[in-house]
């Protein structure tokens, strides 16, 4: 799958290029993690602290998948809101899904983060959820209430208190702590590093071209003609995994993004607060830093390479004309020095899947998807290595392909 295509920005920021060869021989170990973008990562991180002989493997050259298209904005609420999942799922499973980012955002901002040599340029962020139109002011009065009877910290914004703070004008905002910003292609390759270092081993430009799978013992084959004897396999292809399993909660869409010259002026960006909108599809901003502007979304229902590419220009010029409505003194002061359409996965139900399947023995296929992609991998890669190590997990019903938690509402989409 051609994954994204235009001038991508995040490939250009990493000071040291880390190389990993390619596999060339037979090898045998308990874990073996396919996929290096931060699924993979995560993945590769905590499972390098089990003691177990653990192998990550890449077709391309590590995270030169999607993770290089990632725009970075962390957050514990994110595509749908804490409402709607609560009208989905009921209050338990929606408020322990939330609280479960929440906890993965503290995770990386103060144990993962700290453990790595570099700093992948994670700043803890506070998010503009603004109203797109009066429309949607009581959505988010209600979504206000909802996060403060569970005890998420969060601020309602008048129309007139946006007007004082921002250079826009909104009918209505919430404003979200706890959330962060990172530099997503540097943050894989410093956890895959870091597993490295605690004995992981890493290889890129090897692709699986084949499979056994059996009860007590998988096979992979590269393409090389190698083999990759395994107890368990991890799964972390992202998006792709749908050319491997049909996952019934998943779509693939087309999303885009621009990355702008740096901008040093004060244009009145509050706080550098991450700035997203009730509309759908929505479009999201954020400071990089190096003081360029991210703004990204304008999604497109297709899953047509030719198509998605062909709108990159016009989606491009879209996005610096939004930007601008938001920001009116970048008006002719800004322009897109990076641009980029890239395929992007949604679940149908708002939450991420642990895909466990029965002619897949002793595999995991570990589906973030959504536009909190980077949490969910973090969630749902702590929950496969206590599957592994100990057999199970207290949330595994809630995330697992078909568990008893979402079964019934995702049979219902």
């Amino acid at each position: 799958m051609d994954l994204n295509t235009g001038k991508l920005y995040w490939n250009g920021t990493l000071e040291e290029n880390m190389e990993f060869p390619p596999l060339e021989e037979d090898i045998t170990c308990d874990v073996v993690i396919v996929g290096s973008g931060s699924s993979g990562a995560h993945c590769a991180y905590f499972m390098a602290e089990t003691g177990l002989k653990v192998v990550l493997v890449d077709k391309r050259d590590i995270s030169g998948g999607s993770t290089s298209a990632n725009t970075g904005l962390l957050q514990f609420s994110n595509d749908k809101s804490l409402t709607s999942l609560i009208n989905t799922f009921g209050a338990e499973a929606a408020v322990r899904h939330v609280n479960l980012c929440a906890q993965a955002l503290q995770t990386l901002g103060n144990k993962i983060v700290p453990s790595l040599d570099e700093d992948p340029d994670f700043r803890f962020r506070q998010s503009l959820y603004f109203a797109s139109g009066n429309e949607d002011v009581s959505m988010l009065q209600e979504e206000y209430q909802q996060l403060i009877k569970y005890g998420f910290p969060a601020t309602y914004l008048t129309e007139n208190e946006i007007n004082k703070s921002f250079p826009f004008s909104k009918p209505a905002a919430l404003i979200t702590d706890g959330d962060a910003e990172i530099n997503p292609y540097k943050h894989a390759h410093y956890l895959i590093k870091y597993a490295q270092d605690k004995g992981v081993r890493v290889f890129s430009n090897t692709r699986i071209n084949g499979k056994i799978l059996k009860e007590d013992k998988t096979i992979l084959y590269t393409d090389q003609g190698f083999s990759i004897s395994a107890d368990k396999v991890i799964f972390a292809t992202g998006y792709e995994a749908q050319e491997e399993v049909s996952e019934r909660n998943a779509q693939v869409v087309s999303s885009y993004a621009i990355a702008t010259n740096p901008v040093y002026d004060d244009i009145g960006w509050k706080e550098d607060m991450m700035i997203w909108e009730t509309a759908r599809p929505y479009i999201y901003a954020r400071r990089t830093a190096d003081r360029r502007i991210i703004i990204g979304g304008l999604d497109e229902y297709t899953t047509y390479r030719n198509k998605r590419d062909s709108m990159i220009i016009h989606k491009r010029d879209k996005l610096i004309e939004e930007l601008c409505n938001l920001f009116p003194s970048l008006k002719g002061n800004v322009k897109a020095e990076f641009y980029w359409g890239a395929f992007f996965g949604e679940s149908k139900d708002g939450l991420p899947t642990i895909g466990m399947y029965e002619n897949y023995p002793n595999c995991y296929f570990l589906l973030g998807y959504g536009g909190n992609g980077t949490v969910y991998s973090i969630i749902l890669s702590q929950i496969i290595r206590d599957l592994i190590t100990t057999g199970s997990h207290p949330d595994i019903e809630l995330y697992r392909s078909g568990g008893k938690e979402r079964k019934e509402s995702i049979a219902a989409i």
